[in-house]
């Protein structure tokens, strides 16, 4: 298929790498040209130096971007995706971002004769090189059909969860599952240390039970060897939780231990420690 990916960051720029060795043509867009440029030359693709002019022609079009606010420039701006996409073409936004903007998109979408797909992934960098991510999609049934198989090529698990915005929600209810688990994970290392006990000899046994979690068995080791300058960063989960606690005021849910771990992320950035990844919790019990 011809394809479009927008937006190669730590994410993207493995994700629409998995499309272009499926034998797809794929065309990329990045705001800092060097890196599309290093793209097509690392896996034989095409780069323009627009979204509307790399989006043009394509049936499908990926996003992957920061915020909200990059979502609309890079979707609706001047020279935007949708100002180069043809009627009956396709856009899956991987960005997480909020159900509002997504709402947003689609309805332009559906103004312009194109189809939108809210796609939100989970697994970070490395399930985005093992083309095992988790994707949450919001949309309609007949776009999402045509989506999915492409979506596969870096997604394990790619599941419609309802209209426009659910894809969104759904990875809300993911990291705020997250942050609570990354908390009590730290504050568990950090009581095995403090208790003299081997960390992980401790780890190692309560893994096989009840407390096991992914958390658990990737980030426990390098929670205990004390690095953190790899993975999901400490800035991109507050973005992710300030989305969270926005929607939760909207849908009056009550939140305190996300809000609670929100404030111990912004404490690891006045550490310095934004870029570090989120669990980096225990930074701030081992160092109170």
């Amino acid at each position: 298929m011809k394809l479009a990916f927008l937006g190669l960051g730590v994410m993207g720029y493995p994700m629409a790498g998995h499309l272009a060795k499926a034998g797809h043509q794929v065309t990329v867009y990045n705001r800092t040209g060097a890196k599309a440029q290093k793209w097509a030359k690392e896996y034989g693709g095409q780069h323009r130096p627009t979204a509307a002019e790399a989006a043009s022609g394509a049936e499908l079009v990926f996003t992957c971007v920061g915020n909200d606010a990059d979502v609309r420039q890079v979707l609706a701006g001047k020279e935007g995706a949708f100002a180069g996409m043809a009627r009956g073409a396709i856009l899956a936004d991987h960005t997480t971002a909020s159900a509002e903007v997504a709402r947003e998109m689609a309805a332009l979408a559906n103004e312009k004769g194109l189809g939108f797909l809210d796609a939100p992934v989970s697994g970070g960098e490395a399930g985005a090189v093992n083309g095992k991510l988790t994707i949450m999609v919001g949309g309609e049934p007949a776009l999402f059909a045509k989506a999915q198989p492409v979506m596969a090529h870096y997604g394990r698990a790619v599941t419609l969860m309802g209209p426009a915005g659910n894809g969104q929600l759904t990875k809300m209810v993911n990291q705020i599952c997250i942050a609570g688990l990354v908390q009590a994970l730290s504050e568990g290392v950090n009581f095995a240390m403090r208790a003299g006990l081997d960390p992980k000899l401790v780890v190692e046994v309560i893994s096989k039970g009840a407390a096991q979690s992914w958390q658990m068995e990737n980030r426990a080791p390098t929670m205990i060897a004390g690095k953190f300058d790899f993975g999901f960063a400490v800035d991109w989960m507050r973005k992710d939780l300030a989305i969270c606690l926005a929607e939760a005021r909207r849908n009056k849910s009550a939140l305190p231990v996300t809000a609670l771990v929100d404030q111990f992320y912004q404490r690891v950035q006045e550490r310095g420690g934004g870029r570090w990844d989120t669990s980096a919790l225990i930074h701030l019990l081992a160092n109170p």
